[in-house]
Parts: C-alpha cells; structure tokens; sequence
C-alpha cells in the first residue's frame, strides 16, 4: 500500500536541507534523488511505503549531532533508521522527513574481558557482536531471529529479545551505557561500563522508546563467559494446546531453560521444505534447550524430559552432537524465511502470561477459522512472547484489511488475558492505534510528557508509537 506522496511545499524545502546536510556530511552520506530514495521507502513491514525527502548515513556521533542540528533548525523530522528489519514500521518514513541510517557506524570501540564488557557504534549487527568476542570465550546473550541483519541500535529501540532471552534477559537487561544525540544535536551519555548507574534510570527511558528520544549512537554492552556446554532436546505433539501445556509445566516447575521455542504444522510444513530439518509430521514441535555442565544438563532434562513424556509426545528427540543441535535449530531459525517464501504474511508480538497459552492457541485457531485466514504459530514460548504469522494474498483487494482486523482482534486477546501489546518488536505503526486498548488515557498521557522533554518539537520518528487523535496536538504544535 502506497502512502501519501511528498507536496508541493515539501519538496520546494528539500534543496535547501539537501544543501545544509551536504554541507556537513561527505557527498556519498547524503542521498536524495528520487530513484536512491526509494530504498528507505519502507522497512519489514512492507505493506506501507513513503519516500523519505531524504536519506543520511553518518559515520561518527559528531556527524549525527551535525545532522540533527540541521534538521531542528529547518523543523524536518528524523526517522532513525538501523538496518530496517523492523516488523512494526518502526523505521517507516514520511514524506517530509529525514532518514537517518546509522550502518556505516559499525566499529568495535572497546572490549574488556576482565570487567566483561564491549563497547561498539550501534550500527553494527547483533551476531558480528558475538563475533567480536568469540575468541576470548564470551558471547552476546540477546538474539532475536534477524541478528545476522538486524543493527544494535535497533535492538536499543526495540528492546529486541530472541530466542534465548527466558534465560538471559532482553536488550535492556544486557544494555550497561549509551551515547545518545537529541534531536537539538546535544551529545549525552548515559550509563556507562558500571554494573549501575545513580540518579534516574534513564537508560531503561531510552531503551525500548522506539527512536522518539534520542538517536544512540553508541552502545556498552555486556558481554558474557560461553557456557561449559549446552543440549537441546525436540519434542512433537498431537494438538498446539497440550504443546502450551508442557511448557506451561516445565515453567512451573521452577526449571529455567536458555530457550523454549514453539512452531505448529503450518510452520513446521514451511521449514520442513525450506530447511529439510528432519522434524517429525505433528501438529506442534517444542525445542527446549539448557545449559551448563554435564551433570546440570542431565538433571535439568530429566526434570523436562518427565513433564514431557507425560503428555503423550508424538516424538522426542535428544541432540546427541553439536551437528544434531544446529539441525534441531535449523528450522526455528529459518522459520520466518520459509513462511515468506510460500505466501504473504505479517508477523505479530503479542505476550502472554505463560499459563493462557493453551488458551489463547485455541482461541487463535477459532479466530483463524472465522476470519478465513491461515495462522502458523512460531514464537518464544518460554516468556509468553507470541508471533502468530497471519497469511495472506496481498494482491487480493480487501485481504489486507482483513488480515490487520485479525491481528488487531488477537492483539486484543492478548491483553485480555493479562498480557501486552508488544514483546519485542515494538509498536511503531503497527500497533499505534492500538495503545488505547492497554493504556488508559492518563497512562498515554504521562508517557508523552516524557517524550515533550526529550523532543520538544515531536521531530523524532514521528507518527509513531502514540494514538494519532491523542498526539497531534503535540506534533502540530
């Protein structure tokens, strides 16, 4: 779906901001012909897509701070932009604003095994991270399913998780410090290479606000030792709602895996001819992995392997090797790949409690039937963190349409039963006109005061994340 194209007064401002922004950044950093553009027209959330006025890539946070002095000056609005893996919109652009992409900030700064920390520019990629720090043994604990692609910083907008996140936390629980820009071009750091900071935590503000605060730039992340070793075991069952069960169990009985991954048939289908996994034929797969040393790997599988067999499994197959761990992950990781590749589809990140799985998988499955669109089921299950894939034939009038109300209706759910909008993608645009549906209004209230103090003006990634009815006082302001 194509959004509005630029108006006349747009594109009568874009030569001067063009010239500014040339001025203060090298030739090749400035991108602003009509056919270049149109690379940062959308992120993963394709459906809706904007030409930006233009696109800037800086390389240092004195290039950004120079960016965005221009930009508050002539009153343009900043989209941030990593590496536009966002499934929410969040790096969607408007026809009068900036994009301000921050791949080429992609150098490590500092590494310190001793104190067990790395400081990188946060355009470079969650997995090269890990990468960086292979060598000495340790490794970076979030790692959502895009982290060959996806940029740190977007992980700080997001506060991105993955699929070892029940163990280790998300990126706020794994963020130590920050170098962020305003949109004034004010250079602030916050936090730092310290277990805590004093005062205010102000690094949990920034952490998960979607790029509507400030612009980081860089980022001091904890690093930790690897594991002595870990052991994933797959389990298939005969209905999505007894696979809920069995992870409901294993939770409750005070066991803590790094990861428990849920996929259903439709997915397990996808991945089966994508991936060739080996994964049995069942109408749900579960991946439980832990870790540790020999002996507290056999005594946590032993506990989940019990609550497991208890319940009937279609299969249950233990890696015995670290070529038969990657094959049992192989398909979870291409999931999203393989889904893509057999029709449209948009992906959603509810969470819910941990004990409604069974009931909202069942409740997904009747919603599914009644809107007469297929639902494959991939997600975090551990945390409750959900990624129901709705699919759909774009070029079909009307199926868009249909397959956001059914989004919009399981989002709901979500929240019935004592959950939240988002886990870790994000709400962007995506879910923006859906806020009201979690917050009352005083609640949405106190959380644009904060963005009124960082953002004055509502320049940054504008149209985002808040109600528009309730937020364009403050935008047209």
């Amino acid at each position: 779906m194509e959004m509005p194209q630029p108006r006349a007064d747009i594109l009568a401002k874009k030569a001067r901001v063009v010239d500014r922004l040339l001025a203060v950044l090298p030739e090749d950093a400035v991108i602003f012909e009509e056919h270049e553009v149109r690379a940062y027209e959308c992120d993963a959330l394709t459906a809706y897509r904007c030409p930006p006025l233009a696109a800037v890539l800086p390389s240092s946070t004195d290039e950004v701070s120079a960016v965005l002095k221009v930009c508050h000056e002539e009153g343009v609005p900043v989209v941030p932009r990593g590496s536009g893996t966002s499934l929410a919109g969040g790096a969607l652009p408007t026809a009068d604003s900036v994009i301000l992409g921050v791949a080429r900030l992609n150098e490590v700064l500092e590494t310190d095994y001793d104190n067990r920390f790395i400081r990188v520019q946060t355009g470079r990629t969650n997995l090269s991270v890990s990468g960086a720090v292979e060598e000495g043994d340790f490794f970076y604990a979030p790692d959502p399913s895009s982290q060959l692609a996806c940029a740190i910083a977007g992980n700080i907008a997001m506060n991105s998780g993955g699929a070892h996140c029940l163990k280790y936390g998300v990126t706020t629980n794994n963020l130590m410090g920050v170098t962020a820009v305003l949109m004034d071009g004010t250079v602030i750091e916050i936090g730092g290479a310290h277990l805590d900071a004093g005062g205010l935590d102000l690094l949990g503000v920034i952490c998960g606000s979607e790029g509507q605060l400030a612009v980081v730039t860089e980022a001091t992340l904890r690093i930790l030792r690897k594991p002595e070793g870990a052991r994933p075991v797959l389990m298939g069952y005969d209905s999505s709602e007894v696979a809920g069960q069995v992870v409901s169990d294993i939770i409750r009985a005070g066991i803590l895996p790094v990861a428990i991954e849920f996929m259903d048939r439709p997915c397990i289908r996808a991945t089966e001819d994508f991936a060739h996994a080996g994964y049995p034929d069942c109408e749900a797969l579960l991946i439980v992995e832990v870790e540790g040393s020999d002996d507290e790997i056999a005594a946590q599988l032993g506990v989940i392997l019990q609550i497991a067999r208890k319940y009937d499994p279609v299969a249950i197959r233990e890696s015995q090797s670290a070529d038969e761990s990657a094959r049992i992950w192989l398909g979870r990781k291409s999931a999203f790949g393989a889904m893509g590749q057999i029709n449209d589809y948009m992906c959603l990140d509810g969470t819910i409690p941990v004990d409604k799985l069974p009931h909202v998988l069942h409740r997904i499955g009747e919603m599914s039937a009644d809107y007469g669109l297929e639902v494959a089921n991939v997600f975090h299950a551990g945390d409750g963190n959900m990624h129901p894939l709705i699919l759909f034939n774009a070029n079909q009038p009307g199926e868009l349409e249909k397959c956001e109300a059914l989004g919009a209706d399981i989002l709901r759910l979500c929240v019935e039963v004592g959950g939240c909008l988002t886990g870790e993608h994000g709400v962007g645009i995506e879910k923006r006109d859906l806020m009201g549906v979690q917050y009352a209004p005083d609640d949405l209230e106190a959380q644009m005061r904060v963005k009124d103090v960082f953002d004055p003006a509502w320049l940054l990634n504008p149209a985002k994340v808040f109600p528009l009815t309730v937020s364009a006082p403050r935008r047209a302001a």
